[in-house]
């Protein structure tokens, strides 16, 4: 028997997302067992995150994606998936669906056909509320997790046990990183959500995830988020492939920061927190966010890990967001960004007083 066999073909979601007028949700199309990471042993469990790896995607899968607003009428959008596998849907929504007073998930749902007929999966939706004051987008890699996947090909090398041996349980989190998302969260919405799709936890406060480790990892990292308590959000990933161009540190910075304007250009009237580090050009990606979107970011926290001179570039970054009047918090955990804000004095009230709030409780 292969080590890898050839399962039926299924179609892997990622979370989307929604404003009232367009939905962004990507899928990919594969040979393989739906992943699993919980309950099993670790063998099988090791197996499968190798799997996410070793994948057998399908080119030329036609795939339905079924949406209802919220007067349950029934639009449907066709796609097929590329060369890797993917199926990306950039949907208009006309007339344009309301959004919920807080942020909930909603469900679309694919439509496919394998060997074994007609088959179908749900489709996470995460539709922010009109009432949101704050969103927040954070990256991963070093920011709420070790994942020893960026930073070129050598490092990739080098951490190859934590990237196929350590299951999302042994992985060691950022000191402090759980208390502080929850408490930027806002805790769920008033009045609970109890819509379809409440087995995904919504939180006041929408979470968005950029990062430069491939879509294998896309499961790996939420059975990760789930078991730290942190709040679930959609995924910004990458496709890669074993090349100097995708493992390569170069266009970390440009993946991000693209990310993020794309966020931006499809909320305009939300304000937003960013989260990173110093290893994989958050910096400059966060000042060009600033310097693009005047008035829009309320705070930046970058968590300083990597021990390096800021380069040129970085300084220049930096003094761009504080010329702008951005609060920027620079330390090794999030414990100290409490007293970096309180020093600054903010105003009361605003979108950056609750982040001192939050940052506060975490610390208490």
């Amino acid at each position: 028997m292969p080590l890898f066999a050839r399962h039926p073909l299924r179609i892997q979601p990622f979370f989307g997302h929604r404003s009232p007028d367009r939905l962004v949700l990507s899928a990919r199309a594969l040979h393989a067992r739906p992943p699993g990471f919980e309950h099993v042993s670790r063998l099988r469990a090791v197996r499968t995150l190798v799997e996410q790896f070793v994948s057998h995607e399908a080119a030329g899968v036609a795939v339905r994606l079924e949406l209802r607003s919220a007067t349950q009428s029934q639009v449907e959008h066709h796609g097929v998936t590329d060369a890797e596998g993917y199926v990306h849907f950039d949907v208009p929504l006309e007339p344009a669906w309301d959004l919920p007073e807080h942020p909930a998930w909603e469900l679309g749902r694919l439509h496919w056909e394998n060997a074994q007929g007609k088959q179908s999966v749900e489709a996470p939706v995460l539709a922010p509320g009109h009432a949101s004051d704050l969103a927040i987008i954070s990256d991963i890699d070093d920011t709420i997790i070790e994942t020893g996947i960026t930073g070129g090909l050598s490092s990739a090398l080098r951490n190859w046990k934590r990237i196929f041996a350590e299951l999302p349980h042994e992985r060691v989190p950022v000191p402090g990183a759980d208390a502080f998302y929850q408490q930027l969260a806002g805790g769920a919405p008033v009045g609970g959500d109890t819509r379809p799709s409440a087995a995904i936890p919504a939180t006041r406060r929408p979470f968005f995830y950029v990062s430069s480790s491939p879509w294998n990892l896309f499961s790996y990292l939420v059975a990760y988020q789930r078991l730290q308590g942190l709040p679930l959000g959609p995924v910004k990933l990458r496709d890669w492939g074993l090349n100097r161009q995708t493992l390569g540190s170069s266009s970390h910075g440009a993946h991000k920061q693209q990310a993020i304007d794309d966020i931006l250009a499809m909320y305009p009237g939300l304000r937003f927190a960013l989260i990173g580090d110093d290893t994989q050009g958050d910096l400059p990606a966060f000042a060009r966010a600033v310097q693009h979107n005047p008035g829009r970011i309320a705070a930046v926290f970058l968590r300083t890990v990597s021990r390096h001179t800021f380069s040129g570039e970085e300084q220049q970054a930096r003094a761009a967001i504080e010329q702008a009047g951005v609060p920027l918090w620079l330390g090794p955990d999030y414990a100290t960004g409490a007293d970096f804000l309180r020093a600054i004095g903010v105003t009361p009230g605003g979108e950056t007083e609750r982040i001192v709030r939050a940052v506060s409780a975490a610390d208490a």
